[in-house]
């Protein structure tokens, strides 16, 4: 059985959404959720389903604190779920293609420092896009430049609004986050 994390900073639907998925399966299973927000929904989420949480502080992500803690558990795939801050290349280096991020645009469009949730929503919706939609890559360095392995996307109307368009990339996220983690691992 495959081991993944998953590191979340807010409420954690795709978090929840994973575990469940793979609670059902033989490939894999979430064996730990990561967060920086010791007020997360993402941790009574996690807790419901009996998975452990470790909480930490900026710093200890970007000491050895975080890594530690990592290979410990020595996952198959970490999995950013919602998780808002810069991944430390120490990670990074250290897992290599075994990170990955969902992003809700069509990178490279709308991607980068502060480029997260209702501020890239507005942002399409300001910008009047025909379409946008969700973008799944592996972690580098830089906040949204990983290699892309997948994107779907969704048509836009002139009605839509941030959080019309926010609802339709959280049914993207549902749907296709968990089938690529699960194809992922099975290569």
């Amino acid at each position: 059985m495959k081991k993944i994390i998953v590191f979340a900073s807010g409420s954690g639907t795709n978090a929840e959404n994973i575990i469940k998925y793979f609670s059902s399966t033989e490939t894999a299973k979430v064996v730990s959720v990561f967060t920086n927000n010791a007020s997360a929904k993402v941790i009574d989420r996690a807790k419901n389903h009996q998975i452990p949480v470790e909480i930490f502080e900026k710093n200890e992500l970007l000491e050895r604190n975080v890594l530690q803690k990592i290979q410990k558990i020595d996952p198959d795939l970490i999995v950013l779920a919602g998780f808002l801050l810069k991944f430390p290349e120490n990670i990074i280096e250290q897992y290599p293609n075994k990170i990955i991020n969902i992003h809700p645009a069509l990178l490279p469009k709308y991607g980068g420092k502060g480029m997260y949730g209702m501020h890239i929503h507005r942002a399409i919706v300001n910008n009047k896009e025909k379409e946008t939609g969700i973008s799944i890559h592996y972690v580098n360095e830089n906040y949204d430049e990983g290699a892309i392995i997948f994107q779907a996307n969704v048509t836009l109307t002139d009605e839509d609004t941030p959080e019309t368009v926010a609802e339709k990339i959280h049914e993207l996220e549902q749907k296709h986050f968990p089938e690529i983690i699960h194809s992922l691992l099975e290569e």
